[in-house]
């Protein structure tokens, strides 16, 4: 099953089939020869406009080419293949030196609370495509999976710390079993209502639902 953030690679054809469902999109710069470069997409939450068994992906175009984003879908049935997440100690090679010392100290975070970082946002689309994503302006965005909410308070106590001293701000998103993802900011409110992203859109959730297990189809 599909979820946030996850990273595809498509298949040539069932690029050049994408953009024949979404006119205008091969006219804007990169967009066209994406593919064939090997570069991925990711998964994005459901829009109204998306057909109901559409694959819904997104891409961001670097600053110096408008940094627009862009959303689209993929037929049911297209050839891509899901790729492994991009992990934070792989990416660290790809983050500004001004950064080096908070990744460092977010690896150590990770391994305390035994949650193995990953990346999004700037930092992941130029390490995944080589183009300049990064600038002086741009946070360090971090998925963590959190299956209970003591792990989840103890990796935020640690993220306010190291956000309060480090040369970037850090941003990014707490995800639990079922694949919903609440930011982690918002989990430190003491508010027992929580804005939560799924698949589907955002909702509201209580504190005591998010951390329960799926109950799997029998």
């Amino acid at each position: 099953m599909l979820r946030r953030h996850d990273l595809l690679r498509v298949e040539p054809p069932a690029w050049d089939a994408m953009l024949r469902c979404h006119p205008g999109l091969a006219d804007l710069p990169l967009v066209a020869g994406w593919a064939r470069r090997d570069w991925p997409v990711i998964v994005r939450r459901r829009m109204i406009s998306d057909c109901a068994d559409g694959l819904p992906a997104a891409l961001p175009l670097p600053p110096d080419y408008g940094k627009r984003r862009i959303a689209f879908s993929f037929a049911s049935g297209a050839a891509v293949v899901t790729l492994p997440p991009i992990l934070l100690r792989d990416a660290a090679q790809t983050a500004p030196s001004a950064w080096q010392s908070v990744v460092a100290a977010l690896l150590d975070l990770g391994e305390a609370v035994g949650i193995t970082p990953r990346v999004f946002g700037a930092l992941l689309w130029q390490h995944a495509t080589g183009l300049s994503y990064l600038t002086a302006r741009s946070d360090l965005d971090l998925l963590w999976s959190i299956s209970d909410e003591r792990t989840a308070a103890s990796l935020v106590k640690g993220l306010f710390r190291l956000d309060a001293e480090g040369p970037v701000r850090l941003d990014g998103e707490l995800e639990v079993p079922d694949g919903a993802a609440v930011n982690w900011r918002e989990l430190a409110q003491n508010g027992n209502q929580l804005l939560v992203k799924t698949m589907n859109g955002v909702e509201v959730r209580t504190r005591a639902l998010l951390f329960r297990t799926p109950v799997s189809p029998s």
